[in-house]
């Protein structure tokens, strides 16, 4: 101890005051800085004693010997605060690792193998997926689809389409999808409020898929329906309404149609709107679009008889037979009659110049009720868009055919009824006039083989 004082008093003889005064308030700040710096309770200034360890530092007067307050106090409660978070954050840290590979090994477990991508924020492939899908260019050049909702993708599964992208909100929802026919499509997680943007659903399910277009060829419908359908082929030309033309394709579903064939008149029928009125028609029996009308007549049986439906007024179903004679034998027009469109097909020259010339004369078409007798075989049924009606070929088709016009009675007033809607009627008194033919039949050749 005296040896210490004896160097202390040393110090103070030999150093300017000046200096003494400037190490002792560095000295004093430094010490209240590291204290503020713990930001805990004030505690108190140690200074210079037995426990404290001296420093080299240097100025610009040059290198001298000082002693700082509290350098060893703080740095050991400086390292067992660095100590104490370094082993809560490596045991959260463990935690969080355990959980995560328990969460991932579940996830496994639950869409059995399957992999899938999380959507990164901003990523917009599914904004440009489901904006360029709604195309129809895009879905007739690159042979895409788009369908939204678990009902709709899972009668697409079923009847063997080609999925190739699919966005899902949550894992419940991919969960009821089967699994097993996902396995080489693209499965990514997006937001269910991005998915909700991009709907076109009042209130989406949280799943959409982009599949390849289908070829009605090669897809499987299901056996049960295809046992009860009927020799009936609905033949749609120039409906555009895709309201109207999903509630035909659900109908001609319901009555057990063979197949449905569309004119390049109509409406895509991978519209969306077509897609969610007709509530899966479209993976329940084959439906071939955009056809020519030559291409449509190669598509029917041989021996079919085509109809066509009537949706005049009843003002002009009421002509008396007389006057309908007489008017006959004069030249007329498609534009002349209010179920056959007056206006040109660019695309069929010869529909032109049979426009033009007027002394050749409109095809001869028979009119029927439609709860007559009109289906006694392999039948085909023309329904006509709303606007436009039914164009020439339709109606050229039937004369060659020996097929007849078809109408449904209203009431006086009533100009006609909507497309979807006679087309039910025709389709369902079709079905049950050819059933009972075939029950008819039926009765006969077994009655022939028990009293031959």
């Amino acid at each position: 101890m005296a040896a210490f004082m004896r160097r202390m008093l040393w110090h103070l003889l030999t150093a300017e005051r000046s200096n003494i005064l400037k190490k002792g308030n560095d000295c004093i700040v430094d010490s209240k800085r590291y204290v503020r710096a713990l930001k805990r309770r004030p505690v108190k200034v140690l200074y210079p004693d037995s426990e404290t360890t001296s420093k080299q530092r240097s100025d610009k007067i040059g290198n001298k010997q000082s002693q700082t307050v509290g350098s060893t106090v703080n740095a050991n409660l400086k390292n067992e605060t660095t100590d104490s978070v370094f082993s809560m954050s490596w045991s959260a840290r463990n935690g969080n690792a355990s959980s995560t590979s328990e969460h991932t090994t579940n996830l496994k477990d639950q869409l059995g193998g399957l992999k899938f991508e999380r959507a990164f924020p901003g990523d917009k492939r599914l904004a440009r997926v489901v904006s360029v899908a709604r195309s129809r260019t895009f879905r007739e050049h690159q042979g895409k689809i788009l369908l939204e909702g678990r009902r709709l993708i899972c009668d697409a599964l079923a009847a063997g389409a080609n999925p190739q992208m699919v966005f899902f909100s949550s894992v419940d929802r991919l969960c009821e999808l089967p699994l097993d026919k996902l396995k080489r499509a693209t499965l990514v997680k997006v937001k269910f409020e991005d998915i909700k943007i991009w709907s076109d659903l009042v209130a989406p399910q949280g799943v959409i898929a982009i599949f390849s277009r289908p070829d009605p060829s090669r897809l499987t419908f299901p056996q049960d329906q295809r046992g009860h359908s009927v020799p009936l082929s609905l033949i749609c030309d120039n409906v555009r309404d895709p309201g109207n033309l999903g509630t035909i394709l659900r109908c001609a579903v319901a009555a057990g149609c063979n197949n449905v064939l569309l004119t390049k008149g109509c409406v895509d029928a991978w519209e969306p709107k077509v897609l969610r009125a007709a509530m899966g028609a479209h993976f329940r029996l084959p439906i071939f679009p955009s056809l020519d009308w030559d291409d449509i007549q190669n598509q029917l049986p041989k021996s079919v008889t085509v109809h066509v439906a009537d949706n005049c007024s009843g003002s002009e179903r009421e002509v008396p037979e007389d006057v309908e004679a007489n008017q006959s034998n004069k030249p007329s027009k498609p534009g002349d009659y209010g179920w056959v469109s007056s206006s040109p097909n660019r695309k069929d020259m010869h529909y032109e110049e049979y426009q033009s010339d007027s002394e050749l004369s409109f095809p001869r078409v028979e009119t029927k009720l439609y709860h007559e007798g009109w289906a006694q075989g392999n039948t085909g049924l023309v329904i006509g868009g709303e606007t436009h009606g039914l164009s020439l070929e339709a109606v050229q088709l039937a004369e060659r055919t020996a097929g007849q016009r078809l109408f449904i009675p209203v009431v006086p007033g009533v100009d006609s009824l909507n497309s979807a809607m006679a087309a039910s009627i025709l389709l369902f008194e079709g079905r049950r006039q050819l059933l009972n033919l075939m029950e008819t039949s039926g009765r006969k050749a077994q009655s022939k083989v028990q009293f031959p």
